[in-house]
């Protein structure tokens, strides 16, 4: 033990004999992790981002649909004995709200212009409770029982049908005898998400005034909003699913956010590949400098090297003093690194990063014009480990190059 500690005393002060060497060295290990860590949190805090937005908004954390309405969307398919699936969503601890929905696949048109739309017919105070949609009102006021014929427009359907407060559109689909309804509705409220995509394609009526109008009564979906918000707490999320399959009916069928939304899976998945390419391209280019770090320094002492050889020192012993300076380096530069990119996490994950002109773009994959970047505990502990064993393999080619020399030739260097 004593030999070890002396082993790593001497290896501290062999690293520290040039000074601006090291340093610099140290300088460039700690630029470049800080660059790793914002890296790897603005990619993270940007992919949660678009989950949690996706599923806030547009999936929750489970739907329920009859299965022939996913196969081929009907208006007759709606939920089979759907009383029996919120009569147990009521007990379930976990389930924070639900929300029925009424759909149809129609087009809304004013005097200037008409376009194909999904009208979402929902009870207002249900929907409010699973999706922020209340919140996201820039003009007017969210539904409620009051007035014939309500409708919530985003800001991009107001703009191209040249809509505001109190304009009246006509809403048109197939109803259930297969015959073309329509009605006209007076605009509530104008909204706006964090998705183009959704604001393109959706609007939102009263569930009652939807279904009075198509000739049907019941749902054709049950949207389920969990009190766990983490995505990444996929477990609480199968429970629940488990239960609800086996009350419901065999002709609906259950999906979770992944099903219903396989991109967010596959970005999920994705992100643990995108992190491990950022560190090995940090980690190559640093164990070049190390190399370079470490040849220099060995090549300086091969006489001194010579001398402990020859004085009974174990070549062992050499090769474990060159590992250690390497590791010394590569521990006190991931240290340093680590919290200089911690401090840098923290300071963004207070005031977050601005897309800017991005924004617009990535309006259609749900991202927010505002998001925190995130780098997990583990990921510290990966990014530092990594750096300390990418130090000790830099470390093994300038041991191998002083092993060769006999102590008598490696006393006769001139440096």
């Amino acid at each position: 033990m004593a030999a070890s500690t002396q082993l790593a005393t001497l290896a501290w002060r062999n690293l520290w004999r040039n000074k601006l060497r090291t340093s610099i060295m140290l300088g460039a290990v700690v630029f470049g992790l800080v660059g790793v860590v914002a890296m790897i949190g603005f990619v993270a805090g940007l992919y949660s981002n678009m989950i949690q937005n996706a599923i806030a908004w547009q999936t929750s954390q489970l739907q329920i649909h009859n299965r022939h309405y996913l196969e081929n969307p009907d208006i007759q398919d709606t939920l089979l004995q759907p009383k029996v699936i919120t009569d147990l969503l009521a007990t379930l601890p976990e389930v924070a709200a639900w929300s029925e929905r009424f759909i149809a696949e129609g087009m809304v048109a004013s005097a200037r212009a008409n376009r194909g739309i999904r009208i979402n017919g929902v009870v207002p105070d249900q929907e409010v409770r699973v999706t922020p949609i209340a919140g996201a009102i820039v003009e007017g006021a969210w539904l409620d029982d009051q007035g014939r014929n309500p409708v919530l427009v985003s800001k991009k359907t107001a703009e191209r049908l040249k809509l505001r407060l109190g304009s009246k559109i006509v809403l048109t689909f197939t109803d259930a005898q297969g015959d073309v309804a329509g009605a006209a509705f007076r605009v509530r409220g104008i909204f706006r998400t964090p998705s183009t995509n959704f604001d393109e394609g959706n609007l939102f009526v009263r569930h009652k005034d939807l279904a009075a109008l198509a000739g049907l009564s019941g749902s054709h979906e049950i949207a389920v909003r969990l009190h766990e918000e983490d995505y990444r707490a996929f477990d609480t999320v199968l429970a629940v699913k488990t239960r609800l399959q086996a009350v419901s009916d065999p002709g609906n069928r259950i999906r979770d956010w992944q099903q219903i939304q396989p991109l967010l899976a596959s970005i999920l998945g994705q992100m643990g590949v995108s992190n491990a390419i950022i560190i090995g391209i940090y980690v190559v280019a640093m164990g070049f400098g190390i190399v370079n770090i470490m040849l220099m320094s060995v090549f300086e002492r091969t006489r001194e090297f010579g001398v402990l050889m020859a004085v009974g020192m174990q070549k062992h012993r050499v090769f474990t003093l060159i590992l250690l300076e390497s590791a010394w380096l590569g521990v006190c530069g991931g240290l340093l690194g680590l919290l200089a990119g911690y401090a840098l996490m923290q300071l963004l994950g207070y005031t977050g990063i601005a897309l800017g002109t991005m924004a617009e773009g990535l309006g259609a994959f749900g991202a927010d014009t505002l998001f925190y970047p995130r780098v997990t505990a583990s990921e510290y502990a990966l990014i530092f480990v990594t750096v300390v064993a990418a130090s000790l393999l830099a470390a093994l080619y300038p041991a191998r190059q002083i092993l060769r020399k006999p102590p008598a030739e490696a006393m006769a260097e001139k440096h």
